[in-house]
């Protein structure tokens, strides 16, 4: 199918760009007709009397006051993200993690349910099953996504489904709008990790989904040089999260993180196309070879899947998966070590190729009981040539391929 026809048509492509790439929302005279957002490298902020201090005290939420609640040059990123992906407001923090730790915790409490879709970000799981452990917080787990599954686990305790889509290791898509009016008809909060599509490629606050996370650390920033998370929702939804976790657990993102992520956003329409274009090449080099199967990432979906994509989403990134047919974890570190383009890192989304694989020598038993292929292999693909990409990977087929006997 002709790639363009598998997405939902944006027709807010030219607001997107104009969003992601203008420059400053106030005057430009505010800040001496500066084209680049200044950095307010600050701790606090002093008031003209006491009285406009206790006046100020009375609206922490709204006031510059101290650092750790708002800061001029956060609350601009903020501003953008919850423009972008059509939100009412949102809040940034130090890290992704720090963004789903705050959701969590501002709307779980001891005996809640909560169901995980779609084998979701691992230390993210990690995280519930310490609530679980620490905290009495119920939880299962939907591998498949189907809205039967999802269906089935629902308790009259259940307060939340999280989920993501794509998944970041499986590929598997979810219907968002189904899935949404299912959580709505049982008065349950849902939660999507959108960092895979960005806010470019997937808006699911459109689609009746109530919080949207990222780690900007991956697209959203695009230059691996940050750390930071990202929660957006209604007004409503975000007072919980602001007063709780993000004010009092203290999680928030520095002015200086906060201006390079405003730099890495003015890219965002350029590099997204390039990572997709570079996927789709590298891709449809792999159909080619003998040694590969089950390459996992959206534009091979089932026509199932295709046409859910095409309800849901604008476009795709550059993170996938595929298996080394009958591979072990010889075979993946002899591929791996034999790339040089690629490097090896476990982050993506930023400008460089990536290389990993869940196989670690020492997990083996643990990916067979999971069902993950030994030989499965991750990629990010960045924004260099794809034929040096293709070339890089070229040479490490003919090195598996060489491989002493001993080690196959």
């Amino acid at each position: 199918m002709e790639i363009s026809k598998m997405f939902l048509k944006n027709d807010d492509v030219i607001t997107d760009d104009n969003l992601a790439c203008s420059g400053l929302d106030e005057p430009h005279e505010r800040y001496f007709g500066a084209v680049s957002a200044p950095i307010i490298q600050t701790s606090l902020f002093v008031q003209k009397n006491y009285q406009a201090y206790c006046d100020d005290m009375q609206h922490e939420a709204e006031r510059y006051i101290y650092s750790r609640g708002l800061n001029p040059t956060v609350q601009m990123v903020e501003d953008k993200l919850a423009k972008l992906e059509r939100g009412e407001t949102c809040r940034c923090f130090a890290s992704g993690m720090g963004a789903i730790s705050a959701v969590l915790m501002a709307n779980l409490n001891s005996a809640d349910h909560i169901i995980l879709v779609n084998n979701v970000y691992g230390p993210a799981q990690a995280l519930v099953r310490q609530m679980a452990e620490k905290f009495g917080v119920k939880y299962d787990i939907v591998l498949d996504g189907t809205l039967e599954s999802i269906a089935r686990k629902i308790t009259p305790a259940t307060r939340m489904i999280y989920t993501e889509s794509p998944g970041t290791m499986t590929m598997n898509i979810v219907d968002l709008k189904a899935i949404a009016a299912l959580a709505r008809a049982h008065n349950i909060t849902t939660v999507i990790d959108n960092t895979w599509a960005t806010p470019l490629f997937q808006k699911p606050l459109t689609l009746g989904f109530d919080i949207v996370i990222h780690s900007c650390t991956k697209y959203l920033g695009g230059h691996s040089d940050l750390i930071a998370g990202a929660v957006i929702t209604s007004h409503e939804r975000m007072t919980a999260i602001r007063d709780f976790s993000h004010q009092l657990l203290g999680a928030v993102l520095s002015p200086f993180a906060a201006w390079l992520l405003l730099r890495g956003l003015r890219t965002l329409p350029v590099r997204m196309p390039r990572h997709q274009d570079n996927t789709l090449q590298v891709i449809e080099y792999l159909k080619t070879r003998p040694e590969v199967e089950n390459i996992r990432h959206p534009s091979m979906a089932t026509p199932e899947q295709q046409f859910i994509i095409r309800q849901q989403m604008y476009g795709f990134s550059g993170l996938f998966a595929f298996e080394i047919r009958g591979g072990n974890f010889e075979t993946v570190k002899w591929f791996i070590d034999a790339c040089r383009m690629f490097k090896v890192g476990c982050s993506w989304g930023g400008y460089e190729s990536l290389i990993i694989s869940p196989n670690r020598g020492y997990n083996e038993p643990a990916l067979a009981a999971d069902n993950i292929a030994s030989g499965l292999i991750r990629l990010s693909i960045g924004q260099e040539s794809p034929a040096l990409l293709i070339a890089d990977l070229d040479a490490a087929f003919a090195a598996i391929a060489d491989m002493p006997k001993g080690e196959e």
